[in-house]
């Protein structure tokens, strides 16, 4: 029997499972209710200007900081809110999938935060969901347990991690929700189902309610999100400016909004991060028909390329100019039983925390628990007894456009190894995410959905730009797909094909695989009953 629940118009259209009647309340699917009414609309709106938008750079109009903002960026006088309790100090902030056992060892890790992601890292069922609202409800009223397989206990320690949760972004529904006639928007399912039950529950143990927000494009869709912050907090009876929430500088249309962004924000601010795939996936996206943004295998992609120098640079300045914490972003290694491998890895990593930290980086990301150590020891050595750099305002740094859209010395051919690798990735990241996992290790790398995003929408730029032949493609489609099927024989190689040539092999380019993913594979909707 299907669960159904008509409170302010959301109905749950899914079976029940365990526990879920903890989440799913009347007063919370009220709240989520009350969510979509107030802002569903402008969503759909903010959705269609994104559309525009695309069609615009397409035909050749220029990308740059806006002229209508120029204010919002000269004017000296304005900063975000203060840190949060428990943010002050980000030095080392871990991230993954709000699963059980996830949810203890990040917060058990060492880390200062936890990004507890129902975005990439989290494949979007309705169990993975739910459950992971559950998890995080039992990690702040601190009864949360796992047990592995071969039954060894972890449970809380005394010191754990200051929890940050991302939602999914504006651009995806939760269609297990329903709200008049439609599914709910899945940010404010997300969003609003973890303020609901732990917002009081954060605060009244001297937290906080905060968040990641992915994907934006720009600082309306940031203030729609403090328009959001605003009313949770209304209807709740918290007071105005206790949510904290991150933005994650994730695509190109956003790099040339980083102060506007913060501005929207400002009483409900807490930093802007740095995201490289997602990145790299949008600026491809966005001009990935141009010959002169042609880029070579990810894998030479690194953080120090210029174009991704001036993007870094300028979101420590803008942050620290503005009181923000600048973050930066993932090391995604998965410490292994091979240890010259890992040795190497460990060394790369640190390198890369060194740069960020040089730079003026006030925390930086790790996957895996195993790295928490090597972040730490990197920001130890530079921040000292310090919390973070702030005053570090790097007024050395001057960005332009062109310094952000300056890609043309790295463009060039991919390697066939580079297209095999994409190839192998993309079909290996979508055989997981069906089977429910969001975050997988694959040749010693944490991946999430942003690999799978940049991984497939590289194959259809060289494809577009005829680098590389559609033989050749199709050719290592097949082997690639006999390699999963022999390691994985449960695969569903028919659905796994499907999903890669709907979203790198066609003539357009899908914005995201996510949506109709979800749809056509993800999605078991049940009648609802009363």
């Amino acid at each position: 029997m299907s669960t159904s629940a008509l409170t302010h118009r959301v109905r749950v259209l899914a079976a029940p499972g365990d526990r879920h009647e903890e989440i799913l309340t009347p007063a919370a699917l009220d709240f989520v209710g009350r969510l979509a009414a107030a802002f569903g609309g402008r969503r759909q709106d903010l959705l269609k200007e994104r559309k525009r938008q695309a069609i615009r750079l397409a035909a050749g109009s220029p990308l740059d900081f806006p002229l209508a903002t120029a204010s919002v960026r000269s004017d000296r006088s304005w900063r975000v809110a203060p840190p949060g309790p428990g943010l002050t100090d980000r030095r080392v902030e871990i991230t993954g999938a709000p699963d059980r056992g996830m949810t203890v060892n990040a917060l058990n890790s060492g880390a200062n935060v936890w990004m507890a992601d129902f975005e990439d890292a989290t494949s979007p069922t309705w169990h993975n969901i739910i459950d992971g609202q559950l998890n995080l409800l039992d990690a702040v009223e601190r009864r949360i347990d796992f047990r592995t397989p071969e039954g060894k206990e972890y449970r809380l320690g005394d010191h754990v991690a200051t929890i940050a949760v991302r939602p999914r972004g504006w651009h995806l529904a939760e269609e297990h929700l329903e709200f008049d006639g439609g599914p709910v928007p899945a940010a404010l399912v997300d969003f609003g189902l973890y303020f609901f039950h732990c917002a009081r529950r954060q605060i009244d143990a001297g937290s906080g309610p905060y968040f990641y927000l992915p994907k934006l494009e720009n600082r309306y869709e940031a203030r729609l999100w403090n328009d959001v912050f605003v009313l949770a907090q209304e209807l709740l009876g918290v007071d105005r400016g206790t949510v904290r929430a991150t933005v994650l500088i994730e695509t190109i249309t956003a790099a040339f909004e980083m102060e506007e962004i913060l501005y929207e924000l400002r009483e409900h601010s807490s930093g802007l991060n740095a995201g490289r795939w997602d990145y790299l996936f949008s600026l491809i996206k966005t001009f990935g028909h141009r010959t002169d943004f042609l880029l070579p295998d990810r894998a030479t992609l690194t953080m120090t390329a210029p174009f991704m120098r001036a993007y870094t640079d300028l979101l420590v300045r803008t942050c620290h100019r503005r009181g923000a914490h600048a973050i930066g972003g993932m090391a995604a290694h998965v410490p292994g039983t091979d240890r010259a491998a890992d040795e190497v890895a460990l060394t790369k990593v640190r390198l890369d925390k060194e740069r960020e930290a040089e730079d003026g980086f006030d925390g930086s990301w790790v996957a895996h628990p195993g790295l928490v150590p090597v972040c730490r020891d990197v920001f130890d050595s530079v921040l000292g007894d310090c919390s973070h750099q702030i005053e570090r305002t790097r007024e050395d740094v001057e960005v332009t456009a062109k310094d952000l859209l300056s890609v043309r010395k790295l463009s060039g051919p991919p390697t066939p190894e580079g297209v095999r690798t994409n190839i192998a990735v993309a079909l290996r990241y979508f055989d997981a995410w069906l089977r429910g996992s969001g975050a997988v290790a694959l040749h010693g790398l944490m991946e999430d959905a942003a690999t799978a995003e940049i991984a497939r929408v590289q194959i259809w730029q060289w494809l577009r730009h005829r680098v590389v032949s559609r033989e050749t493609v199709l050719e290592l489609l097949d082997d690639e797909l006999a390699a999963l099927g022999a390691e994985y024989p449960w695969a569903a190689l028919d659905e796994v094909r499907m999903l890669f040539e709907q979203n790198a092999l066609r003539a357009e380019l899908p914005l995201f695989f996510t949506p109709d993913a979800y749809t056509q594979h993800i999605v078991e909707r049940t009648e609802a009953r009363s």
